[in-house]
């Protein structure tokens, strides 16, 4: 009896105590965010990962520890819009080659949380293909972008609900707080709830806009290449 009272006992405080520790988690240290420094030719941009996209931040993580973006091209930047990158061919790129093929020969499961998370300027987000050829809307291993984009007023925001509306089957809406972030801030409204958003600049913001008025070809590739010479998962 004394035997089972003991370990009853200790099985007790083991749940007291890992209760206690989910609940200082909850609060503290389970909300804290990891974070990735991109060194860029243009300077230096830190992002953070949203805890809400695990999948996402794990797998952008590891691809940071294992040198995956070192050395890569920001291959499509479109002004006023966003800067792409991660196409793990573009790091041995010659003048003129076409990118944005380049990938890792995985996938990963969509996670889309808007309207908590949204296409907000500074947001990070996964590359992914087409819906006709992806309907799951599932992302890219390696390839993401960040968002620059442009301030919108209420006609604005009008217009690109009407996007929203063809690409969704009406099934997102522009709540009135992200209609007024985008008209106070910026961003990309046509995207959201289309791609998984998994994290955001929390640094370097002018580096962003450097990047984003870069002079580009054709192809929006910028005709003097622009590189991530090291990301560095921040401690």
């Amino acid at each position: 009896m004394k035997r089972i009272l003991l370990i009853f006992s200790l099985v007790l405080t083991a749940m007291i105590v890992m209760a206690q520790k989910l609940s200082c988690c909850g609060a503290t240290q389970c909300d804290k965010r990891a974070r990735v420094e991109l060194i860029t030719s243009k300077g230096r941009i830190v992002v953070e990962l949203y805890n809400e996209t695990p999948c996402h931040r794990d797998n952008f993580l590891k691809l940071a520890r294992q040198g995956i973006y070192d050395g890569v091209l920001w291959h499509r930047v479109i002004a006023n819009f966003m800067i792409q990158s991660g196409d793990t061919t573009s790091r041995h790129a010659l003048p003129g080659d076409l990118l944005g093929e380049g990938d890792l020969n995985y996938t990963l499961d969509a996670e889309i949380k808007y309207p908590k998370i949204f296409h907000k300027r500074g947001a990070l987000a996964a590359a992914r293909e087409s819906d006709d050829v992806n309907p799951a809307r599932k992302s890219s291993a390696a390839q993401f972008y960040i968002v620059w984009g442009k301030v919108y007023d209420e006609a604005g925001l009008d217009q690109m609900q009407a996007k929203i509306d063809k690409r969704t089957n009406g099934t997102v809406r522009l709540t009135p707080e992200v209609r007024q972030y985008y008209i106070q801030h910026g961003g990309t409204p046509h995207l959201d709830g289309q791609y998984t958003v998994f994290g955001e600049v929390v640094e370097g913001f002018d580096v962003v806009e450097k990047i984003d008025f870069v002079k580009t070809d054709s192809n929006d590739r910028p005709v003097e290449d622009v590189k991530i010479i090291r990301a560095t998962v921040l401690p």
